[in-house]
């Protein structure tokens, strides 16, 4: 949803929300840590499932563009309030 539309929004609600992806996001980060500390990236390559490995790569891709649009906003935001 655009800024500036006029939608309730459960603010409780999301912070839970908020909070939960943390954790969720904390988990998925240690795990790949794990792989990544222990397979070097050619072995993950020549013995991964590849499709697992695009729908990771995917995910990856959603996440980041998600969160540097969430951080440019910020950015922005900060910037207009100096």
């Amino acid at each position: 949803m655009a800024p500036g539309t006029k939608k309730q929004i459960n603010i409780a609600r999301l912070k839970a929300d908020l909070a939960a992806a943390s954790v969720e996001l904390l988990s998925a980060h240690c795990a790949a840590d794990r792989v990544r500390l222990q397979y070097s990236p050619q072995d993950i390559i020549a013995f991964g499932e590849r499709r697992a490995l695009e729908r990771a790569i995917t995910s990856a891709e959603a996440l980041h563009r998600f969160f540097s649009q969430i951080g440019a906003q910020i950015n922005h935001e900060e910037g207009a309030n100096r």
